[in-house]
Protein backbone atom coordinates (compact mmCIF):
# COMPACT_ATOMS: atom_id res chain seq x y z
CA UNK A 1 0.00 0.00 0.00
CA UNK A 2 1.10 3.34 -0.91
CA UNK A 3 2.22 5.26 2.20
CA UNK A 4 0.64 9.01 2.16
CA UNK A 5 3.42 11.77 2.16
CA UNK A 6 3.05 15.17 4.00
CA UNK A 7 3.11 18.13 1.78
CA UNK A 8 5.54 20.45 0.57
CA UNK A 9 3.96 23.52 1.22
CA UNK A 10 2.92 24.63 5.10
CA UNK A 11 -0.89 24.83 6.22
CA UNK A 12 -2.28 28.14 5.21
CA UNK A 13 -2.88 28.03 9.83
CA UNK A 14 0.15 28.31 10.06
CA UNK A 15 0.57 31.16 7.78
CA UNK A 16 -2.58 33.40 8.94
CA UNK A 17 -0.88 32.86 12.99
CA UNK A 18 -3.33 32.79 15.80
CA UNK A 19 -6.67 34.63 16.43
CA UNK A 20 -7.32 37.56 19.07
CA UNK A 21 -6.75 40.72 19.44
CA UNK A 22 -2.67 39.68 20.17
CA UNK A 23 -2.41 38.60 16.62
CA UNK A 24 -3.87 41.95 14.99
CA UNK A 25 -1.31 44.13 16.91
CA UNK A 26 1.17 41.82 15.75
CA UNK A 27 0.18 40.96 12.45
CA UNK A 28 2.44 41.21 9.32
CA UNK A 29 -0.10 39.66 6.99
CA UNK A 30 -0.71 41.79 3.72
CA UNK A 31 -4.71 41.34 3.87
CA UNK A 32 -4.69 41.78 8.12
CA UNK A 33 -3.04 45.38 7.42
CA UNK A 34 -5.09 46.00 4.34
CA UNK A 35 -8.22 45.80 6.64
CA UNK A 36 -6.29 47.99 9.69
CA UNK A 37 -6.07 50.97 7.16
CA UNK A 38 -9.12 50.62 5.72
CA UNK A 39 -11.24 50.70 9.07
CA UNK A 40 -8.68 53.17 10.74
CA UNK A 41 -9.04 55.48 7.49
CA UNK A 42 -12.93 54.66 7.54
CA UNK A 43 -12.89 55.77 11.30
CA UNK A 44 -11.19 59.21 10.67
CA UNK A 45 -13.48 59.91 7.74
CA UNK A 46 -15.91 60.17 9.41
CA UNK A 47 -14.05 62.63 11.90
CA UNK A 48 -13.14 64.87 9.19
CA UNK A 49 -17.52 64.89 8.95
CA UNK A 50 -18.14 65.41 12.63
CA UNK A 51 -15.79 68.84 11.75
CA UNK A 52 -17.55 69.61 8.41
CA UNK A 53 -20.82 69.07 10.26
CA UNK A 54 -19.93 71.33 12.92
CA UNK A 55 -18.99 73.95 10.62
CA UNK A 56 -21.90 73.58 8.57
CA UNK A 57 -24.01 74.55 11.56
CA UNK A 58 -21.85 77.42 12.91
CA UNK A 59 -22.85 79.09 9.26
CA UNK A 60 -26.24 77.94 9.54
CA UNK A 61 -27.47 81.66 10.22
CA UNK A 62 -25.66 84.74 10.63
CA UNK A 63 -23.64 85.35 14.13
CA UNK A 64 -23.58 81.94 14.97
CA UNK A 65 -22.56 80.98 18.41
CA UNK A 66 -21.72 77.22 18.08
CA UNK A 67 -18.00 77.68 18.47
CA UNK A 68 -15.49 80.83 18.56
CA UNK A 69 -13.53 82.31 15.61
CA UNK A 70 -10.48 80.18 16.90
CA UNK A 71 -12.11 77.68 16.90
CA UNK A 72 -13.84 77.57 13.30
CA UNK A 73 -10.15 77.78 12.10
CA UNK A 74 -9.26 74.99 14.11
CA UNK A 75 -12.15 72.81 12.42
CA UNK A 76 -11.31 73.86 8.56
CA UNK A 77 -7.65 72.95 9.57
CA UNK A 78 -8.11 69.76 10.76
CA UNK A 79 -11.19 68.61 8.52
CA UNK A 80 -9.05 69.33 5.44
CA UNK A 81 -5.92 67.59 6.98
CA UNK A 82 -7.96 64.51 8.23
CA UNK A 83 -9.79 64.61 4.65
CA UNK A 84 -6.71 64.25 2.96
CA UNK A 85 -3.88 62.46 5.43
CA UNK A 86 -5.66 60.79 7.56
CA UNK A 87 -8.57 58.99 5.34
CA UNK A 88 -8.11 59.14 1.30
CA UNK A 89 -4.44 58.39 1.43
CA UNK A 90 -4.50 55.44 4.03
CA UNK A 91 -7.23 54.08 1.97
CA UNK A 92 -5.06 53.51 -1.23
CA UNK A 93 -2.30 51.65 1.30
CA UNK A 94 -5.97 49.38 2.15
CA UNK A 95 -6.84 48.83 -0.99
CA UNK A 96 -2.86 48.25 -2.29
CA UNK A 97 -2.12 45.86 0.44
CA UNK A 98 -5.16 43.70 -0.09
CA UNK A 99 -5.63 43.55 -3.30
CA UNK A 100 -1.77 44.01 -5.23
CA UNK A 101 -0.34 40.93 -4.12
CA UNK A 102 -3.11 38.77 -4.93
CA UNK A 103 -3.31 40.52 -8.18
CA UNK A 104 0.22 39.90 -9.14
CA UNK A 105 0.53 36.39 -7.58
CA UNK A 106 2.95 37.07 -4.30
CA UNK A 107 2.20 35.62 -1.10
CA UNK A 108 2.85 39.02 0.74
CA UNK A 109 4.56 42.36 -0.11
CA UNK A 110 8.48 42.45 0.14
CA UNK A 111 8.42 44.12 3.42
CA UNK A 112 6.35 42.76 5.77
CA UNK A 113 7.74 44.46 9.13
CA UNK A 114 7.74 47.43 7.17
CA UNK A 115 4.49 47.33 6.09
CA UNK A 116 3.55 47.23 9.40
CA UNK A 117 5.61 49.67 11.07
CA UNK A 118 3.95 52.02 8.25
CA UNK A 119 0.35 50.94 9.82
CA UNK A 120 1.34 52.04 13.55
CA UNK A 121 3.87 55.00 12.12
CA UNK A 122 0.40 56.21 10.16
CA UNK A 123 -1.72 55.60 13.48
CA UNK A 124 0.67 57.58 15.69
CA UNK A 125 0.95 60.56 13.18
CA UNK A 126 -3.00 60.81 13.36
CA UNK A 127 -3.63 60.20 17.33
CA UNK A 128 -0.73 62.84 17.58
CA UNK A 129 -2.47 65.55 15.33
CA UNK A 130 -5.52 65.01 17.11
CA UNK A 131 -4.58 64.82 20.57
CA UNK A 132 -3.87 68.70 19.68
CA UNK A 133 -7.88 69.34 20.60
CA UNK A 134 -7.21 67.88 23.86
CA UNK A 135 -5.15 71.28 24.90
CA UNK A 136 -6.67 73.33 22.84
CA UNK A 137 -4.13 74.01 20.44
CA UNK A 138 -5.18 72.21 17.12
CA UNK A 139 -3.47 73.43 13.85
CA UNK A 140 -5.48 76.78 13.24
CA UNK A 141 -3.71 77.70 9.86
CA UNK A 142 -5.32 76.49 7.15
CA UNK A 143 -4.80 72.62 5.84
CA UNK A 144 -3.15 73.97 2.52
CA UNK A 145 -0.38 75.99 4.92
CA UNK A 146 0.06 78.87 3.12
CA UNK A 147 2.08 81.83 5.02
CA UNK A 148 1.34 84.47 6.78
CA UNK A 149 -1.37 81.84 8.10
CA UNK A 150 1.27 79.75 9.45
CA UNK A 151 3.81 82.45 10.70
CA UNK A 152 4.34 83.05 14.49
CA UNK A 153 2.93 86.60 14.02
CA UNK A 154 -0.64 84.62 13.13
CA UNK A 155 -0.31 81.69 14.86
CA UNK A 156 2.00 81.99 18.21
CA UNK A 157 0.67 79.09 20.10
CA UNK A 158 1.79 75.55 19.65
CA UNK A 159 -1.07 74.76 17.11
CA UNK A 160 1.08 74.74 13.67
CA UNK A 161 4.00 72.82 15.59
CA UNK A 162 1.31 70.14 15.91
CA UNK A 163 0.50 69.93 12.31
CA UNK A 164 4.02 70.38 10.76
CA UNK A 165 5.12 67.45 13.10
CA UNK A 166 1.85 65.19 12.71
CA UNK A 167 2.83 65.62 8.62
CA UNK A 168 6.51 64.55 9.06
CA UNK A 169 5.11 61.45 11.03
CA UNK A 170 2.43 60.96 8.16
CA UNK A 171 5.25 61.55 5.55
CA UNK A 172 7.23 58.74 7.05
CA UNK A 173 4.67 56.59 7.02
CA UNK A 174 4.02 57.57 3.61
CA UNK A 175 7.83 56.91 2.25
CA UNK A 176 7.93 53.31 3.94
CA UNK A 177 4.13 52.11 2.08
CA UNK A 178 5.98 53.59 -1.35
CA UNK A 179 9.48 52.14 -1.09
CA UNK A 180 7.10 48.28 -0.25
CA UNK A 181 5.19 48.84 -3.11
CA UNK A 182 7.31 49.92 -5.54
CA UNK A 183 9.25 46.99 -4.79
CA UNK A 184 6.79 44.10 -4.19
CA UNK A 185 5.38 45.36 -8.01
CA UNK A 186 8.63 45.05 -9.43
CA UNK A 187 10.54 42.22 -7.70
CA UNK A 188 7.87 39.96 -6.63
CA UNK A 189 5.46 39.21 -9.51
CA UNK A 190 4.43 35.84 -11.06
CA UNK A 191 6.46 34.35 -13.66
CA UNK A 192 5.36 35.47 -16.99
CA UNK A 193 3.24 38.84 -16.38
CA UNK A 194 5.63 41.72 -17.17
CA UNK A 195 4.64 45.29 -16.06
CA UNK A 196 2.95 45.76 -19.05
CA UNK A 197 0.29 42.72 -18.37
CA UNK A 198 -0.24 43.60 -14.95
CA UNK A 199 -3.78 45.54 -14.36
CA UNK A 200 -4.46 48.68 -14.76
CA UNK A 201 -5.10 49.33 -10.71
CA UNK A 202 -1.20 47.43 -9.90
CA UNK A 203 0.46 49.65 -12.50
CA UNK A 204 -1.52 52.63 -11.62
CA UNK A 205 0.32 52.11 -7.87
CA UNK A 206 3.86 51.55 -9.08
CA UNK A 207 3.81 54.11 -12.09
CA UNK A 208 2.63 57.34 -9.26
CA UNK A 209 4.48 55.57 -6.61
CA UNK A 210 7.72 56.09 -8.41
CA UNK A 211 7.47 58.25 -11.56
CA UNK A 212 11.21 58.53 -11.84
CA UNK A 213 10.13 55.22 -13.16
CA UNK A 214 7.80 56.06 -15.53
CA UNK A 215 9.82 56.30 -18.87
CA UNK A 216 10.65 52.32 -18.57
CA UNK A 217 7.39 51.18 -18.14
Amino acid sequence: MATATAPAYAPVESYVGESGLWSWLTTVDHKRIGALYLFTALFFFLVGGVEAFIMRVQLARPNGQVVTAEQFNQLFTMHGTTMIFLAIMPLSAAFFNYLIPLQIGARDVAFPRLNAFSYWVYLFGAIFMNVSWLIGAAPNGGWFGYAPLTTYQFSPGMNIDFWVLGLQILGVSSLAAAFNFITTIVNMRAPGMSLMRMGMFTGMHSSCRCSSCSPSR
